[in-house]
């Protein structure tokens, strides 16, 4: 078997806490308990190009159960938990390409690596090895049945590609699942930013202004997490419905440039590139924390704040300071890459059971329906999504009423009025 990780040797600790995030999601054992007995994915060839956390482990356990044959590899250089990818290796037999810290060569080697294997379905976080499917491995497209993408930034590059007539395979927007992105994305985002900006700094938030870039589900839900630990919170946004969301959600709006003159704290959270420019950062409030929780690591422009530093030095892991000439200092967290998987683990497993449980019922869809799907972008079906949320409900122990055979006669007709 080939892979390339950072150290065997880590295996036993990645074991335990793939088991421990397995124990939180129990929708997930659910769908791999019924993948065991009927093996939907028999034969079938799974490249994904994941974050390598505990929580991703057990999809691939969910997918091998299935029947395939999964390789992974890492969806950013940073966010590798080498343990978890080393015991993926050593006490699972599934091939992984990832090491944290990996520089953009060996990233690339690495997805370079998975489309080798000829998937005949990929899975993405962030677009990255579609991309290079459609790019460098054009030859391939014809094997592959078709894809299923993670994230919020990924869809914006998929739909680009549809829009331009690039895109030549049918992919599942799992992003698109209810179940996926009114929780994973705004409890999962909110939560697990809130943790990584605690871990690289051990600030008190009570008291601090911070200022989310951005108020789609992630923003909303790291600005309801800052909210919820007594940080003052304002909201930029360029969409005038989603500011006056924010508005109305409690939330002061302002536009950055006005905004980090005096924030204590500034997150990104767009999916967009040069948010936040070297100019304003060096009109922005002396020790002014830089973060982002968007996919990429172009939110803000952490290679133009390198080359305007007048000194730059690592005062604890992924905190660096940066001091401009005539001595201002802003701190900037991991690199600009995504603060919570590069500084804290990443979304909890309770919310990462549902997302995977989509990417897991989407390769089984895509395999059942291989000769229907069309190019193009596809939701996976409603009954499905709702399949899921049930399941959730009844894991966590929780009844919900139902309709009458009455109640639903009347929401499917006309007749009835006042």
């Amino acid at each position: 078997m080939k892979y390339d990780i950072k150290d065997l040797k880590l295996a036993p600790q990645g074991k335990l806490k793939i088991e421990w995030a397995g124990s939180q999601m129990k929708v997930l054992r659910l769908i791999r308990d019924r993948f065991a007995k009927e093996k939907p994915l028999s034969g079938i060839k799974i490249a994904a190009c994941l974050h390598i956390s505990s929580e991703t482990a057990n999809l691939m356990l969910t997918l091998k159960a299935g029947g395939a044959d999964v390789t992974l590899c890492a969806c950013n250089p940073l966010s590798t938990k080498d343990d978890i990818a080393a015991s993926l290796v050593k006490d699972f037999g599934i091939p992984t390409f990832a090491i944290s810290g990996e520089d953009k060569k060996t990233y690339y080697k690495h997805l370079t690596a998975a489309l080798d294997t000829h998937p005949q379905i990929t899975m993405d976080d962030g677009a990255d090895l579609v991309t290079l499917l459609h790019t460098e491995r054009k030859s391939q497209l014809k094997e592959v049945i078709g894809s299923s993408e993670e994230t919020t930034t990924g869809m914006i590059r998929l739909k680009a590609m549809l829009k331009e007539g690039a895109l030549k395979i049918p992919v599942m927007a799992v992003n698109n699942s209810l179940t996926k992105h009114l929780f994973d994305n705004r409890y999962g985002t909110g939560q697990s930013t809130v943790d990584g900006i605690l871990r690289a700094t051990n600030i008190l938030l009570a008291g601090k202004k911070a200022l989310v870039c951005g108020y789609g589900w992630c923003g909303k839900g790291v600005a309801m997490r800052l909210r919820g630990m007594a940080a003052n919170v304002a909201v930029a946004e360029v969409d005038p419905v989603k500011a006056l969301e924010a508005l109305m959600d409690g939330f002061v709006v302002r536009t950055i440039k006005d905004a980090i003159k005096d924030n204590d704290l500034v997150i990104t959270a767009t999916g967009n590139k040069s948010v936040i420019t070297v100019s304003d950062l060096k009109k922005a409030k002396d020790g002014i924390i830089v973060a982002n929780t968007g996919h990429f690591n172009v939110e803000f422009d952490y290679e133009g704040i390198v080359k305007a530093a007048k000194s730059r030095r690592t005062l604890r892991e992924n905190l660096e300071e940066i001091t401009f000439e005539g001595d201002k200092k802003i701190f900037v967290l991991a690199e600009g890459r995504l603060v919570n998987l590069v500084t804290a683990e990443g979304h909890p497993p309770d919310v990462m059971d549902m997302s995977f449980a989509n990417q897991a019922l989407a390769a089984e869809y895509l395999v059942q329906n291989k000769s229907k799907l069309k190019v193009g972008i596809h939701t996976i079906p409603a009954q499905l999504d709702q399949m899921i949320a049930q399941l959730k409900l009844e894991s966590l122990g929780i009844s919900i009423d139902k309709l009458t055979e009455e109640q639903k006669k009347y929401l499917s007709s006309w007749q009835e009025g006042t």
